[in-house]
């Protein structure tokens, strides 16, 4: 998969893509319906399937109660490669962003520079300035200059809306059945291996630490944990999530004691 990383880094798609906008958070069975269709008029057009989205996220940007992101930027990249997507442009969101009129956005980004052939966004899709863009904006503008405008369907299962409101309020509740039950894949966090404060080897439980955002959707406490990654092997362990108040931590941190493990 490739990745843009900002709009300064985009270079005009000569051959065009296939494209979704959004937020993205959760990579929840929704999304997934989504990319399925993506990959379908990917196939179509004979065009890369590609998501856009924004860093931070517009409702991180602007003032007001921020919620936790179900993922960190790492394993949201990490699982849009593992579901087949071939292009993850990351546009950073500032105060110059916000500023940018709808139409100019439709134009000069996704038509100009993006060359997008095909676009499918849910028909409550507000962008641009003051969120002055809607669906039949880009529907109109699209007609125009041969972007074909695909809403798509709020996704449900057993006649439930899926949602990342939802799967974000079982992570915070701890329930991490209901979590991978909406998601359709067990929920994991992956990361570099990161020097600690080496307490735990100690007291003979040393850890593997990884950085965790300081606002994310999972509960605070002690998990059961299977852990990828440090060989060929499937791993067992403990893990805990959060700032360790008992020896006056700051930082979120997962923190996991590998079970029938010994090497560095």
């Amino acid at each position: 998969m490739h990745i843009i990383r900002g709009i300064n880094h985009l270079s005009p798609y000569h051959d065009g893509c296939v494209a979704t906008i959004g937020n993205f958070d959760g990579l929840h069975l929704g999304h997934q319906s989504v990319f399925a269709h993506l990959k379908e008029k990917a196939k179509e057009y004979q065009l890369p399937a590609t998501v856009i989205s924004f860093d931070p996220l517009p409702h991180e940007f602007f003032p007001g109660d921020t919620p936790p992101r179900i993922y960190p930027q790492r394993d949201k990249m990490r699982l849009l490669k593992m579901l087949g997507i071939n292009d993850f442009i990351r546009l950073k969101f500032n105060k110059e962003f916000s500023q940018i009129e709808a139409e100019d956005f439709v134009k000069n980004i996704l038509l100009k520079q993006l060359n997008v052939r095909y676009l499918a966004v849910g028909d409550d899709f507000r962008f641009g300035k003051m969120r002055k863009g809607d669906f039949q904006l880009l529907k109109n503008i699209g007609k125009e200059n041969g972007m074909e405008v695909q809403d798509t369907s709020t996704f449900k299962a057993a006649g439930e809306r899926i949602s990342s409101t939802r799967i974000r309020q079982a992570l915070q509740a701890g329930d991490m059945n209901e979590a991978n039950r909406l998601l359709g894949y067990p929920y994991s966090i992956s990361g570099r291996v990161r020097h600690g404060d080496k307490l735990g080897r100690t007291i003979g439980f040393p850890t593997l630490n990884l950085k965790l955002p300081e606002i994310i959707a999972l509960r605070t406490g002690i998990y059961a944990a299977k852990i990828r990654g440090l060989d060929d092997e499937t791993y067992y362990g403990a893990a805990s999530v959060g700032k360790r108040p008992t020896v006056n931590g700051t930082d979120m941190r997962l923190e996991t004691y590998v079970f029938n493990f010994d090497q560095d």
